[in-house]
C-alpha cells in the first residue's frame, strides 16, 4: 500500500536542498537516506534520499541526482510517496493510518449511526475526519481524543461525543456576549 509521506516545498540554497512539508508520524522512518519513494507526478521520481537534515525548524531534503538549485525547483510540489505493508501499524496505539479509518462507522456514544469516514484531511493543527452522513452530506469531524474518545478496529468503527450543534446545526447553543434585556 502506497501512503503519502511527504510534499516537496521550495528549493533551499544552490546544492540541490528542498524543504519538505511532513505528512507522516514517522519523518524519521519514511524520510532517512537510503529511502527510495514513488512519486506524484510519477514522472518526477522515483527519488532516492541522499541527506536530511533540520535547519530552522524544517525538514531539508536533498536526492541522489540533484545537485543544484535548478534541479530541486524542478522537484517544488512533488508528492513523496512510501510502500507500506498494509498490515504494519503505527508503534504508538493511539495514531493509525489513514487507511485504517477510511470506511470505519461512525456512532455517538449513546450508539446512534453517524455515517462513515470518507477520507482524513490534515490541516497544520489538527486532522478532520470526513464522514458523509446517509443523506449524502458530509461533517467534518475533528480527530481529537475529546471528541473521538475511541478507535475500535475489530469492530471498524469510530466512537464520536461531538459538541451540540455538530452533526446537527439545529442542536447548536448560540453564545452571545450580550445580557438578555430584563423586563
Amino acid at each position: 500500500m502506497q501512503l503519502v509521506v511527504a510534499r516537496i516545498g521550495r528549493a533551499h540554497g544552490i546544492k540541490g536542498e528542498v524543504t519538505v512539508e511532513v505528512r507522516t508520524d514517522e519523518p524519521e522512518l519514511r524520510l532517512g537516506p537510503g529511502a527510495v519513494l514513488v512519486t506524484e507526478p510519477a514522472s518526477a521520481g522515483p527519488l532516492t534520499i541522499e541527506t536530511g537534515r533540520v535547519h530552522s525548524g524544517r525538514l531539508l531534503l536533498r536526492f541522489e541526482g540533484v545537485r543544484d538549485r535548478t534541479g530541486a525547483e524542478a522537484l517544488r510540489n512533488v508528492l513523496l510517496i512510501a510502500e507500506v505493508d498494509p498490515e504494519e501499524v503505527p508503534e504508538d496505539p493511539e495514531e493509525f493510518y489513514d487507511h485504517q479509518l477510511i470506511d470505519l462507522d461512525v456512532v455517538t456514544v449513546d450508539g446512534t449511526a453517524v455515517g462513515r469516514i470518507s477520507e482524513i484531511s490534515h490541516l497544520p493543527y489538527q486532522d478532520l475526519l470526513i464522514v458523509k452522513r446517509p443523506d449524502g452530506r458530509e461533517v467534518m469531524i475533528p480527530f481529537v481524543s475529546e471528541m473521538v474518545p475511541e478507535i475500535d478496529l475489530e469492530e471498524q468503527r469510530a466512537v464520536v461525543d461531538p459538541p451540540p450543534g455538530l452533526l446537527d446545526e439545529a442542536e447548536a447553543e448560540i453564545a452571545t456576549g450580550r445580557e438578555e434585556p430584563s423586563s
